[in-house]
């Protein structure tokens, strides 16, 4: 791994992440309690330094995204960097509205006085972002917890190191370095890094480090928002249109190669439009990518060896494969596979799949989706497809899920208004748009009292005539 101008070798051979880290954490401390980054003016230029590092290093970004996780040009810009520009836009358009104290009603008996609150800075806080969209899932929350007035450590995740490289490179141009620091490395590093008081941890990966990470906060009282994953279903009812549906499914699944915490992970479609949506399904594969999507400029890879044997490995077992089902480890490259007939209890069905296959199990009704999808555990996001609006109300009403999209897939994501995030073992927390402002934000109650008129009513003695106003005014 390329080493941070921050890290040390201890005599015993250790890295330390800010050599030592301790006294690196205590210099960002320092900045905050001095109150630097706290107005609207910092906040906003640090905003405008992340939107111009994104727009004079588009080719660098997207070459590193390739490098990396074997992203397309137009996965990466769609993705990585209009995503994180679109974000960083909202923020900056909104971030007086956000800064504003909230005036709320105070109680006739606590009057004269206003009530309001404030939203002030947590601190020193440590964003760890995950490898598989590297650059939107270190930059977007960073850019909450910097509009939000915080200082900031970036943990970059180690399996993409073209883009953790470039990031601990140019960041440090366009933002305040005495206000933000970025560390690289692997896991010790961000062990080290864990074991240090944070104000907030912001963690994006799986569900099992996920819980380390808030293992390893609890020490410190630590709040964390934990940006996890898990099965994303997606419903196919009779109802729906089922060009337009295999369309938008294969799109969202396929979409960076599967490799995305809110992908469709599987389909319950109903049995009796089960054979017509698979042939739909591979028919549209074949409009997108031909007959060979290993030579198809739009098709990428997955990010490593390691993951493309864990995938191919899924495959056993699993069913029936409709088309697909065949990888390249070399070249990183597994065909995009549909699986048919597959058993509730495949191996398949038993983790997140983060890679091109999407298993597809039919259902007898809505109701026995449902049930499916309610005897495990909650998932990060959830798809249905259907013209029936009372089978829209049931999938609402009846399931829970960190958010949900019907008639297409992966969209919600790219609304900033909407909050994202998971619930139950899917994430803690959420951000996005004034969700991220709010994250990294405390929300200070101020009762504002004058002295000018003080009234013995609250005061002992409490004579039988106080007691009865206060009977009136409470």
């Amino acid at each position: 791994m390329p080493t941070s101008p921050l890290q040390a070798n201890h005599a015993d051979g250790t890295h330390s992440a800010f050599g030592p880290i301790d006294e690196g954490l205590l210099a960002l401390r320092a900045s905050f309690e001095s109150g630097r980054s706290r107005s609207y003016e910092w906040r906003i230029k640090q905003l405008d330094g992340l939107l111009g590092m994104l727009a004079e290093n588009e080719q660098r970004i997207v070459a590193a995204l390739h490098d990396d996780v074997g992203k397309t040009s137009f996965d990466a810009w769609t993705a990585e960097i209009a995503d994180v520009r679109t974000g960083l836009a909202h923020l900056r358009k909104n971030l007086r509205r956000y800064m504003k104290p909230e005036k709320v009603s105070t109680p006739l008996a606590l009057r004269p006085g206003s009530s309001r609150v404030v939203r002030e800075p947590l601190g020193v806080v440590l964003v760890i972002s995950a490898w598989n969209y590297p650059l939107s899932l270190a930059i977007s929350p960073l850019a909450g917890a910097l509009a939000a007035g915080n200082c900031a450590v970036l943990k970059p995740s180690e399996v993409s190191p073209r883009t953790s490289a470039l990031l601990a490179e140019l960041l440090p141009k366009y933002l305040d370095g005495e206000c933000t620091k970025v560390i690289e490395g692997g896991v010790p590093e961000t062990t080290a890094l864990l074991a240090q008081r944070f104000d907030h941890i912001f963690y994006t990966g799986s569900t099992a480090v996920g819980r380390v990470v808030m293992a390893a906060a609890a020490k410190h009282l630590t709040p964390v928002t934990l940006e996890m994953g898990g099965k994303s279903p997606c419903i196919i009812d009779q109802s729906t249109d089922l060009r337009v549906a295999a369309r938008r499914v294969a799109w969202g699944k396929f979409y960076t190669t599967g490799q995305t915490c809110i992908a469709p992970d599987y389909v319950l479609c109903h049995a009796a439009v089960h054979d017509a949506f698979v042939a739909q399904l591979l028919s549209t594969m074949r409009e997108f990518w031909g007959d060979d999507p290993r030579t198809h400029p739009d098709y990428g890879r997955v990010v490593n060896v390691r993951h493309h044997r864990r995938l191919m490995g899924l495959l056993a077992g699993s069913g029936v494969v409709a088309t697909g089902g065949v990888g390249d480890e070399q070249e990183r490259y597994i065909a995009p596979t549909v699986l048919i007939d597959v058993p509730s209890d495949a191996k398949v069905m038993g983790e997140e799949i983060f890679g091109p296959i999407l298993p597809v199990l039919k259902v007898d009704s809505l109701d026995h989706a449902i049930r499916f999808i309610n005897d495990r555990p909650k998932p990060l996001a959830l798809y249905l497809f259907s013209s029936d609006e009372r089978s829209y109300e049931a999938v609402v009403s009846r399931t829970s899920s960190g958010g949900m999209v019907h008639n297409h897939a992966l969209l919600h994501f790219a609304v900033p208004g909407l909050p994202f995030g998971g619930v139950g073992e899917s994430g803690i927390g959420a951000y996005h748009g004034k969700q991220s402002f709010e994250t990294f934000s405390h929300r200070k109650a101020v009762l504002k009292k004058s002295t000018f008129l003080d009234l013995s009513l609250p005061y002992p003695p409490y004579t039988e005539s106080k007691k009865s106003w206060l009977r009136r005014l409470l």
